[in-house]
């Protein structure tokens, strides 16, 4: 858009069309469309159409397809989009100049010219063009991007005002993006915006109301409405028009599709304009107010209708009333908007009513009730609300004069607020922009957010983080391990080619001084390379640390998470390691506490002698091993698809694995089942050694007594390429869906991919995020209450800062005998009693004017609340024996 000074010296605004790399805009037809602009047709575009006239043998009379129940803006904003069609035919030359000049001329001829051009004289060319644009529909889509863009963000500052005016609770704004994809990113961003617009606001916080809770489901929804329309519309707006009508109007009826958006966003407003009135202090006001209200705002059943309307038309694909009716629609909610705002507004302001004075709001000469200015200066607004509220004012005090003869303040203040939020009003983009402008300056004060798939872990969830790392680290050690901390990156090259199809999931940084590195996927390959590296030969180790994974962000999974690993390598009795892991896996889930759980269990080689035996071949191994690996998430009949179409298996060797693969069941049984006479496992090398070793380490199992948690199962395949021998993953049997807990396996050649010598090894790593998850899910059941602190005494000082030296004297005794404890400073003993409580502290020592002068303290047991009175020279060592009764 561009500006030019009209006759009267005032300036207008020029949309140019045609133009080279131009492109039409739902704000620019919609301007067009109500007479806020004029249109220019570019020299360029004239220039390629053909100025030669058609015989008047090869002209005809065509209607152009504008249906008579379109409001006059709707049929210019429809010619507006059939104009740049013209312009934009991929044939130029076979459209003639007189056509687009007629139409523009007509456009800026005035609103009555443009509704009455109902046909023109067209070549066969330019009557394809008229009757396939579907501009009936794109100018109507053009007008609803255009303001449903303008209500998504009106409607929050409205809604805002509504909270501040309803005292409701906003704690429905706190909503933060979670990290593992399982949130709605429109809901967030209303919550955000809401929670600026709020800032600093002493009113709002305090009434649960549904109407206001909702605001980030509802205005969400309008956002991602609102989305959908402006992605079509500005595709639409600018395509050229196809010889056949290929479903265009289905397609744009299905992106315009409201419901239940628009009708939620209707319903919401008036919910809240309704508690609104009820909430207007003055009673004279109040019943005005509705009065007003009732006559002229639209009600429930008008909302509800106007939706109907809508649904019908397009379940009867009558498409120009469809988007007629949706573009009234968009109208109604709008008109219930602009009476939030009224409704908000006299909650707000209202003292100014009092006394049928206009005050200072609209420039009237009485002066203000100083009561009532007494009583708004208590009322603190949020920083973006209060900026809202402003901006009514100043419209208010240019408004002239006071209320006119039988006009009461109240009438004129309804009338002229809603006249400020007329979104048909030429200026009312600028207060749209005002709007936006006072989110934006308060951007400093916005949330910052955390990258997909992390998160922050509060006081509380770290309390119970800390204490299952200590529960793991003290297993480990049982068993001998040594704790081993490697780089968060590596070298590329050492994690490549490590983790079959799942290598695509490594992050990768960027080039630094020649090297190119990754971060760690796991903590198993950067073991082996530090057990090669080196040149260990015998290593039991374990290590709790963060891996990252370029994965997408899901319900249990995250892209930075910790693992807690244990492996052993070296030379050892057969099977002797791999009973000793499965035995750790086993204590550290029991003394975890999460509840029920199983060890699914398998052999890496009787996997292959299976695959051997169904005829797959030995080079897709590992690529059909990550098929099956899916069978716990996926049906088989979905994993056979993936093995036939994908990797090339053929239905018949897909079949036959489909009948191993659903053998599962008690080890010892199921093993015995596996080598009886005949069994084709025991003609296969691979298998057999499989078996054997299995019978090993399930008689190992059961003598150590942790057989019963462990399942035999011949679809667990674990898809990484590292493992070698027997495989195992727990999973949680419990309500709390979180999938493997758990896994590991043995992998005798992956140390010797980095060195010389190959040392075998075997491990687990233990998945403590899913656990996490499943500890704080438990607690939450058993109403168990979290103590973020391990205080055992609380230093309560009565006084003020004259009183620290003290504190200092005292806290510090306690810090060198080793007691855990902190100090406060408060006048007020009720303060230091509702600190106490909070924390759960067990003791509190109490020292006030009359403690200092008897040389003594109070010791005060909180959990029996009983307090006694000690020498002070001895309060240290008495709270050290209590603490050890």
């Amino acid at each position: 858009m561009s500006s030019m000074a009209d006759g009267g010296g005032e300036e207008v605004q020029v949309v140019t069309l045609g133009g080279k790399g131009s492109s039409l805009s739902s704000s620019s037809v919609n301007a067009i469309a109500a007479g806020q602009a004029r249109l220019r047709i570019d020299s360029s575009a004239l220039d390629r159409l053909t100025t030669q006239s058609s015989p008047p043998e090869s002209l005809k009379t065509c209607r152009i397809p504008i249906p008579e129940t379109l409001t006059p803006i709707e049929c210019r904003a429809s010619l507006v989009v059939l104009l740049n069609k013209l312009l934009r035919h991929p044939n130029p030359s076979k459209i003639r100049t007189v056509l687009p000049n007629l139409i523009a001329d007509a456009l800026n001829s005035g609103s009555g010219a443009a509704t009455s051009f109902a046909s023109v004289e067209v070549t066969d060319e330019e009557e394809l063009v008229v009757q396939n644009s579907c501009a009936e529909l794109y100018g109507v889509s053009a007008i609803i991007d255009h303001e449903a863009a303008a209500l998504a963000t009106v409607v929050d500052a409205v809604a805002a005002l509504s909270c501040e005016a309803l005292k409701g609770n906003d704690a429905a704004f706190n909503s933060t993006d979670s990290g593992d994809g399982h949130v709605d990113k429109d809901e967030i961003g209303v919550a955000s915006d809401m929670k600026l617009l709020l800032s600093g606001s002493k009113m709002a916080g305090k009434n649960p109301i549904k109407a206001i809770s909702k605001i980030p489901e509802v205005h969400g929804g309008l956002r991602q409405f609102v989305k959908s329309v402006h992605s079509m519309t500005r595709v639409k707006l600018n395509s050229s028009v196809k010889a056949v009508d290929g479903g265009e109007r289905e397609a744009v009826a299905a992106k315009l599709q409201p419901l239940p958006a628009l009708r939620n966003v209707g319903a919401s407003s008036l919910s809240r304009a309704k508690l609104n009135v009820e909430a207007v202090g003055i009673e004279s006001s109040r019943t005005g107010l509705l009065t007003l209200f009732e006559e002229t705002c639209p009600t429930d059943a008008d909302l509800k209708n106007a939706a109907k309307l809508v649904s019908d038309l397009l379940f009867e694909e009558d498409y120009p009333a469809f988007v007629h009716a949706l573009n009234g629609l968009l109208e109604t909610v709008w008109t219930i908007v602009s009476w939030e705002v009224v409704t908000a507004f006299v909650v707000l302001e209202g003292g100014d009513l009092e006394g049928g004075t206009t005050g200072e709001v609209n420039g009237g000469d009485k002066p203000v009730d100083k009561k009532s200015e007494k009583k708004k200066k208590k009322a603190v607004l949020g920083k973006g609300t209060s900026l809202t509220v402003q901006l009514i004012k100043e419209w208010l005090q240019r408004k002239e004069g006071g209320a006119s003869d039988g006009q009461t303040v109240l009438e004129k203040w309804v009338k002229d607020v809603l006249l400020f939020f007329n979104h048909k009003r030429p200026q009312f983009g600028e207060l749209v922009t005002k709007i936006k402008g006072i989110v934006e300056s308060n951007e400093s004060r916005r949330l910052p957010k955390l990258p997909k798939g992390t998160r922050d872990f509060s006081k509380e969830q770290m309390t119970i983080r800390e204490k299952a790392f200590s529960i793991i680290a003290d297993v480990f050690k049982r068993h001998g391990a040594t704790a081993l901390d490697t780089p968060v990156f590596e070298l590329r090259e050492t994690l490549m080619g490590k983790y079959g199809e799942d290598s695509k999931l490594v992050y990768d940084l960027a080039d630094q001084g020649g090297e190119l590195c990754s971060l760690r996927y796991d903590l198993t390959v950067p073991f082996a390379r530090y057990v090669a590296m080196n040149g260990i030969t015998s290593f039991k180790r374990y290590q709790i640390a963060k891996v990252y994974r370029r994965d997408n962000p899901a319900k249990g999974r995250y892209r930075e998470f910790y693992q807690c690993d244990f492996d052993i390598a070296g030379q050892y009795e057969e099977m002797g390691p791999d009973f000793e892991v499965i035995k750790i896996l086993t204590e550290l889930l029991n003394e975890l506490d999460i509840g029920d759980y199983e060890v699914k269990l398998n052999h890496r080689k009787l996997l292959d002698g299976m695959l051997e035996i169904c005829g797959v071949p030995p080079e897709k191994f590992r690529t059909i091993c990550s098929s099956i690996d899916k069978l716990d998430k996926q049906s088989f009949e979905q994993v056979k698809k993936e093995m036939v179409e994908e990797k090339g298996l053929s239905a018949e060797t897909a079949d036959k694995i489909g009948t191993f693969v659903k053998e599962r069941g008690s080890p010892k049984e199921l093993l015995v089942k596996l080598k009886q006479e005949g069994s084709e496992f025991l003609l296969n090398a691979s298998s057999k050694r499989a078996l054997d070793e299995l019978d090993i380490l399930f008689e190992a199992l059961d003598r150590s007594k942790c057989i019963s948690k462990v399942v035999f199962d011949l679809s667990l395949a674990r898809g990484l390429d590292y493992y070698t021998g027997v495989i195992y993953e727990a999973v949680f049997k419990g309500t709390t869906q979180v999938g493997s807990i758990a896994a590991g396996g043995r992998y005798d050649n992956l140390i010797g991919m980095f060195g010389t010598k190959q040392v075998p090894a075997v491990g687990v790593s233990l998945g403590i995020e899913r656990v996490f998850a499943i500890m704080e899910q438990v607690q939450k059941d058993r109403n168990q209450i979290v103590r973020p602190t391990e205080t055992q005494v609380q230093l309560s000082i009565l006084g003020d800062k004259s009183k620290l030296p003290l504190a200092a004297e005292l806290a510090g005794e306690l810090w060198d005998s080793r007691v855990k404890a902190e100090y406060i400073l408060n006048k007020r003993s009720d303060k230091h009693m509702a600190r106490a409580k909070e924390s759960k502290v067990p003791w509190m020592v109490l020292v006030g004017e009359k403690e200092l002068e008897s040389g003594t303290v109070k010791l005060k047991n909180m959990e029996a609340n009983a307090e006694e009175e000690v020498p002070r020279a001895t309060f240290v060592q008495e709270l050290q024996r209590r603490l050890k009764e």
